[in-house]
């Protein structure tokens, strides 16, 4: 069972529009190696999950797809954002909608020569389940062989590659709004690699000789320098509500990083950010809702609604109602 905290697991800086970075992050959410993937594989290994005595391994597995969930969510929002608004558009509400406004461009002029117009076409400036080629996400990325070191060795090769692949996007662009994300996202993958490699280690796999690929050494990206200086590789977290995950029994002692830095699953989640939602653009047909839909949800909202509980667990039985007395005849 998951819960979903209203705030986003990092924090996105904000930036001028820039659909061609959003495309490449579209690699990183849908393609073979990218977000979607890592969430699908490790939920499904930890659902197929097989030995009770093995339960700390599930419980990695478990708050790592977890943790993978929110990944999903924050770079989705980063390609929603690097696609939303048009830089050389200045028109108003009352200027015709296929006509420059007030001087400036088309609205969606970019479409046509940056990035994927699918991104206008279909998903109204928003992310899709794809790759950077269009070529949309497949179910059979996911691998789960039930055979528990070759599952932790494939995560293992999977973040390390994962990483690799962020770190050439941070590459392709300058862009604040999709370096802030990338850097987080490698060094999170870092810590997923941290995770995967101790869990070997207990199992007796000396993994270290080929692995993890690649030495990328991202910490001179200075946005990546920043989190690690905060020790953001060397953790993990259970996502754990009933302080029943064992994930802390692998998570614990030198990184295999080999950075000085010890690992710490003592925090049930990150604090995150506050998440907004994105303004209506007209001119763009992602209006959101008219005065009669406004007037609608203005209604719902004064209705007298029962306040729900901030609680975990099963909700207390009610009182069972009290029988009538029976009218004398």
């Amino acid at each position: 069972m998951y819960l979903h905290v209203q705030r986003l697991i990092n924090d996105i800086e904000a930036d001028e529009p820039d659909p061609a970075a959003a495309n490449a992050l579209q690699e990183g959410l849908g393609g073979q190696f990218g977000e979607m993937r890592t969430m699908m594989q490790y939920l499904f290994q930890s659902i197929n999950f097989r030995g009770p005595a093995a339960k700390p391994y599930r419980d990695l597995l478990q708050g790592v797809g977890t943790e993978e969930i929110s990944h999903v969510e924050l770079i989705g929002t980063t390609i929603a954002r690097l696609l939303d608004g048009s830089p050389r558009y200045n028109g108003a509400k009352t200027d015709p909608l296929d006509t420059p406004g007030a001087g400036g461009d088309i609205p969606l002029n970019l479409a046509l020569d940056q990035g994927n117009i699918h991104h206008w076409l279909v998903a109204s400036q928003g992310a899709l389940p794809v790759d950077s080629a269009g070529n949309p996400w497949s179910g059979a990325y996911v691998y789960n062989s039930g055979n528990l070191v070759l599952d932790l060795l494939y995560n293992l090769m999977l973040e390390s590659t994962g990483r690799l692949q962020k770190c050439r996007i941070y590459e392709m662009t300058q862009n604040k709004t999709a370096r802030s994300t990338i850097a987080y996202l490698i060094v999170r993958d870092q810590a997923h690699e941290n995770a995967y490699a101790r869990a070997l280690e207990t199992l007796g796999v000396d993994w270290g000789k080929v692995l993890p690929i690649p030495k990328t050494n991202a910490e001179r990206f200075p946005e990546v320098k920043k989190l690690v200086d905060l020790g953001l590789q060397s953790k993990q977290y259970s996502f754990d509500l009933t302080a029943s995950s064992e994930a802390g029994r692998i998570f614990q002692g030198m990184s295999p990083s080999k950075d000085g830095t010890s690992l710490d699953a003592s925090e049930q989640a990150p604090a995150g950010v506050p998440s907004t939602i994105a303004e209506e653009r007209f001119e763009e047909f992602s209006p959101g809702v008219d005065e009669g839909l406004l007037a609608l949800i203005q209604a719902t909202a004064d209705l007298e609604m029962a306040d729900v509980a901030p609680l975990y667990g099963p909700v207390a039985p009610s009182d069972p109602p009290k029988k009538k007395a029976a009218k004398k005849g």
